[in-house]
C-alpha cells in the first residue's frame, strides 16, 4: 500500500483481523495493533520522508498454533528501532514537562509484543511482531 497516514486504517484493520483469525485475545491484539501502527508511523513519518510518490510498505501475517507473525516490509533507509535511545526508569518517572523526548512510542511498541524484531535483507527493512495468544 502507498506509505502515507491515510494506510494506517488499512494497516489496523488487517492487524485487528489477522489477530481475530488467530484467536488472539482482546486485548493482545489491541497491544498488536498499537506496536504495529507505532513502527508503520515512524516509517512513513520518518523513513520515507523524502521519498515522494512511489514509496510503499506492505504488511503480511503468519498464524502457527498460538503465535501470530506480523511483519511491516519497507524499503526506506536501514533503521533498527531497536537502535533507539530507550527511556530511563529514571526519566519515566519525571513529570510530562520535564522528561526527554522521543522513543517512548518505539519502546512502547516494542514492549506490547511478545517478540520484536529488526533484520535488513535485500534492501528491504522487516519489522516482526510475535504475539502469543494467552488468557486476558
Amino acid at each position: 500500500m502507498p506509505a502515507v497516514l491515510e494506510s494506517l486504517v488499512e494497516i489496523r484493520h488487517f492487524v485487528k483481523e489477522a489477530a481475530n483469525r488467530a484467536r488472539i485475545e482482546d486485548s493482545r491484539a489491541y497491544q498488536l495493533q498499537l506496536a504495529v501502527d507505532e513502527i508503520a508511523t515512524n516509517v512513513i513519518l520518518y523513513g520515507y520522508k523524502d521519498a515522494g510518490e512511489g514509496a510503499v510498505i506492505s504488511i503480511s501475517s503468519e498464524a502457527n498454533g498460538d503465535v501470530l507473525v506480523i511483519i511491516l516490509k519497507d524499503q526506506s533507509p536501514p533503521f533498527d528501532p531497536r537502535a533507539m535511545q530507550m527511556p530511563e526508569a529514571q526519566n519515566l518517572a519525571r513529570p510530562l514537562e520535564e522528561r526527554k523526548i522521543g522513543g517512548l512510542g518505539i519502546f512502547l511498541a516494542i514492549q506490547g509484543v511478545d517478540r520484536f524484531e529488526y533484520r535488513h535483507e535485500d534492501g528491504s527493512n522487516l519489522n516482526i511482531f510475535e504475539v502469543r495468544s494467552g488468557h486476558d
